[in-house]
Parts: structure tokens; sequence; C-alpha cells
């Protein structure tokens, strides 16, 4: 996808500032751009975003008619374009219809994105069984992230009903076969099923 064939977001959510996922953010310069605050530095001096949120590990952000929490991703970080300042760490965000909270009502319609990371029991143990996503997007290229088994074991880790495949089969050392990864979940016993979804292809979730 070119940012051309992309609607106009309000929001754009920036895990980290890796080449391949920065390098169309400032397409986007009218939207509110949601990051860590060393992120938000970066796109604030460097991409000419004016409104901005910046957030760290753990916290709940309003944005529109949703909410965000953000999460750490097990990655690295790193910009490689002369900016000298400290650009933080990784992250995932959970977006869901309400604020969570342990009191209440569940939260909603929630959507988990993992963002670049590999396997961690965080997904277990404070993802899924606090804010207990619907779907999640799990990276599953290997090599730079997490690849078809770990992902795998991620979703069941998470209990989601929907798990969509990412970050795999843009240049040779992550291609994959996501028929593999579609075995793969079956075999932890999961009952998500697998959307592998093409770029230009939208999924609702209800």
């Amino acid at each position: 996808l070119t940012p051309a064939e992309v609607d106009t977001p309000e929001f754009v959510l920036l895990t980290h500032g890796h080449a391949d996922h920065i390098a169309h953010a400032e397409a986007f310069g009218d939207a509110t751009l949601v990051a860590t605050p060393e992120i938000v530095g970066y796109a604030e001096a460097e991409l000419g975003f004016d409104d901005t949120v910046g957030m760290n590990l753990g916290g709940t952000v309003a944005c529109g008619d949703a909410f965000v929490t953000i999460h750490r991703a097990d990655h690295t970080n790193g910009l490689n374009t002369g900016y000298e300042h400290e650009v933080g760490m990784p992250a995932g965000f959970v977006i869901s219809e309400d604020r969570p909270t342990l009191s209440g009502d569940d939260a909603g319609t929630t959507f988990y994105h993992a963002g670049d990371t590999g396997l961690m029991t965080e997904m277990r143990d404070v993802i899924g069984e606090y804010l207990e996503p619907d779907a999640a997007a799990v990276p599953a290229g290997d090599h730079f992230t997490m690849g078809p088994t770990q992902a795998a074991i991620a979703v069941d880790w998470l209990d989601v009903d929907h798990a969509f495949p990412m970050h795999y089969d843009t240049f040779p050392p992550v291609e994959i076969d996501t028929d593999h990864f579609v075995e793969e979940v079956a075999a932890t016993g999961s009952d998500a099923t697998v959307e592998v979804l093409d770029g230009d292809e939208t999924f609702t979730l209800e």
C-alpha cells in the first residue's frame, strides 16, 4: 500500500522507530500521532507532526471514541537517520471501545496490535488475562520477529477469536507459508480463526 491508498486517519499509532514502520508516517501529518514520548519527540522534530500524544508503557489514553493502551514489545529500536536522541522502547497497542477496568463491564470489542516482537509471557499474563482482546495482529515472519510457531503460541495465550499474521512476505528473510501458521495455531488447541488478509483488504470486528 502507498499512503495515497489509505483513508485519511484521525490517529497514527507508531510502535517503534525502524524504517519500515515510520517511512510513510509523515504523509499523515495532519493526524494525531500516538507513541512513546521519545518517538513523539522525533515525529515533532523530524516528521512535522504538531498534534501528538506521548504515552508510556502501561498507560491508557482516549483517542476519539476508542481507548488505546500501550504495552511493551520485545524488540530493538533505532532510527539510522542521524537523529541523535534516545528513541525509547518498542511497543504494541491494545485498542478498545471502552476503558479497560476490573470492576466494571468489559471494554467492548478489543484489538491487540503486538508490534514487532518476540513471544513474551506478558501476552498471557497481562494482555490476555486482563485486557482480553477479541482479535490480535501478531508478527509471524521470523528472522526479525517471532515466526509462525511462536506467533501461534502467542495467539493461544491471548485467547483471541481472530488472529491476523503480519510482518511477513515483504522481503526474502521474512517470507513464510501462511498455511503453516494456520496449522501451528490449530496445533496449540486454540479456537482462533486465522485471517490472512491482502494489503488492501479490510476486516470488521463485531
